[in-house]
């Protein structure tokens, strides 16, 4: 139905940058929603930020001012760029998919955020 890839991750030192790139393909000519999440050991999985289709945006608290999501419609992809990064900010970040009623998950990408 729909496939999620995701790419990106990698280890980075405290205050640099990184950009997580998700592409979805198949059925995927209609409305959706389009989120990053990340679990670190542990945890439990939390939302960080999501978009819609339409350019609607919403921030976890402790990302805000740090993270942006944007997406390209025509390229089927959404981006997270992550600035400021931080350690507690390590976590296994996955793609999510909302459309037609159903979730629809990537396979996940390490950040680790390490000196």
């Amino acid at each position: 139905q729909v496939q999620l890839v995701e790419s990106g991750g990698g280890l980075v030192q405290p205050g640099e940058s990184l950009r997580l790139s998700c592409t979805a393909s198949g059925n995927i000519d209609m409305y959706y929603v389009m989120g990053w999440y990340r679990q670190a050991p542990g945890k439990q999985r939390e939302l960080v930020a999501q978009i819609t289709k339409l350019g609607q945006e919403t921030y976890a608290e402790s990302v805000k001012d740090r993270f942006i999501i944007t997406r390209d419609n025509a390229k089927n992809t959404v981006y997270l760029r992550m600035d400021s990064l931080r350690p507690e900010d390590t976590a296994v970040y996955t793609c999510k998919r909302r459309q037609g009623g159903f979730d629809y998950w990537g396979q996940g990408t390490q950040v680790t955020v390490s000196s």
